[in-house]
């Protein structure tokens, strides 16, 4: 019953990667570029959740509202304010050095604003753990909860991608941009659209994180968000579908890493995994080898 749990608990890590990842993966497949800084959006949406639920006395639902509403602005901000004027920039370094002087300059906010004393969190979710096999199985509300909202975002970006105006906009605008432009689509727009669907979605799993691992810090988002760039190239990055088999196959490897192997090897374990997948197929597990014209 034991690699039972250590399953459920690396499908329920997993899940909250793959919603993470999904910010990376879009934002790439579309602008092509990779914006670090989404990890720290993570930690901001926690500690909105956590002044909304302290400060204001909001119910959870209000709560994760807000944190999406305030995470999704933030977003949108950072596109426009600190990568739009360099997108057409000679060299793409120019907009990666960007994106890690904005993470920073996010933690160094939350540090200057919270301290850097760990805040406890106070979970969300309410729902009752269920007990399975006489007792010997114990599978927790956060972990049911996780896993569903993983599965439902994922159905619904995927419906939206497909079936929306706005979704078919964003597969043109990552086919070709000018291309797209041409033809009368707001490049700008779509991208901002983008950056304010995956900020949305970091405010969700920064939720889930903390409710499952009750502490918040301004560094809280560093290393989730790290591992779910791995998540999403481990996946093909670009690929929806891929960003969620990533982040989960990562959960599990994770928790089974700590359970059988050593808790302190555990991160070693996922890149170097990682490392092995890209020897073996460099896409990634659903990505498409792409050859660019000369």
């Amino acid at each position: 019953m034991s690699f039972i749990s250590y399953l459920i608990n690396g499908v329920s890590l997993g899940s909250v990667y793959a919603i993470i990842a999904l910010g990376y993966t879009m934002v790439y497949g579309i602008a092509k570029m990779l914006n670090f800084a989404h990890g720290d959006v993570i930690m901001v949406g926690g500690y909105v959740v956590l002044l909304a639920m302290v400060n204001t006395g909001l119910p959870p639902v209000a709560a994760i509202l807000v944190a999406v509403i305030a995470c999704t602005v933030l977003g949108v901000t950072i596109e426009r304010i600190a990568y739009r004027p360099l997108r057409n920039a000679a060299s793409p370094l120019a907009v990666l050095i960007t994106a890690i002087g904005v993470s920073y300059f996010l933690q160094n906010v939350a540090l200057l604003i919270f301290g850097a004393n760990t805040k406890s969190f106070e979970s969300v979710v309410k729902m009752k753990p269920i007990s399975l096999a006489g007792g010997q199985l114990l599978i927790t509300g956060e972990a049911i909860v996780t896993i569903v909202s993983c599965i439902v975002i994922m159905l619904v970006l995927t419906t939206f991608i497909k079936k929306t105006k706005a979704g078919r906009a964003m597969v043109a605008v990552s086919e070709d941009k000018g291309a797209a432009q041409l033809m009368g689509i707001n490049v700008n727009g779509t991208i901002a659209l983008t950056f304010a669907i995956g900020s949305g979605l970091a405010a969700i799993a920064g939720v889930l994180l903390c409710s499952s691992y009750p502490s918040l810090t301004p560094y809280t988002g560093a290393m989730p968000g790290i591992k779910a760039f791995v998540a999403a190239v481990f996946g093909g990055i670009g690929s929806i579908p891929g960003a969620m088999i990533g982040g989960i196959l990562l959960g599990i490897i994770e928790i089974l890493g700590k359970a059988y192997v050593s808790s302190q090897l555990a991160d070693a374990i996922v890149f170097a995994v990682l490392i092995i997948v890209l020897l073996v197929k460099p896409s990634g597990i659903l990505g498409k080898n792409i050859q660019e014209k000369v």
